[in-house]
């Protein structure tokens, strides 16, 4: 199965045929649990009702956690679990626009708005190669 490193190093990705993504994630799961320690798959497009589907790998009393939690709430494990996966991603974009703001107001305090603002986009530009950039030879 062919992988290619995702543009940062933190992520591989490949290609899957199958018959609905869920399949995929399931199929993909099952030969790189053998090669791999994976903890989630997710597809890297939305499906038809704008979600992207993720396949976790959860140790056994944390499943065995979730699904009491969805008993006792008469909903459906992935359900419980998928609300879980949100609010902490939501607590997590909380954060750190938080930590953001807080550095932003300290740099304010020593230097011009406009001085920040200039040091940051050269910041993000000399960070990003362009596509005739990554070309140029030494």
């Amino acid at each position: 199965m062919p992988l290619a490193a995702y543009a940062d190093h933190t992520r591989l990705m490949t290609v899957r045929r199958a018959k609905s993504p869920g399949r995929a994630l399931r199929s993909l799961r099952a030969e790189l649990d053998r090669l791999l320690p994976i903890d989630v798959l997710t597809t890297h497009y939305p499906d038809q009702s704008g979600r992207v589907l993720l396949n976790l790998f959860l140790p056994p009393d944390t499943w065995s956690a979730v699904r009491r939690d969805a008993a006792a709430q008469g909903q459906k494990p992935g359900d419980v679990l998928g609300r879980a996966v949100v609010a902490a991603l939501e607590r997590e974009q909380r954060e750190r626009v938080r930590q953001l703001s807080a550095r932003l107001e300290s740099l304010l305090v020593h230097h011009a708005p406009e001085d920040v603002l200039a040091c940051a986009a050269r910041a993000l530009l000399h960070s990003r190669p362009t596509a005739s950039s990554s070309h140029a030879t030494s």
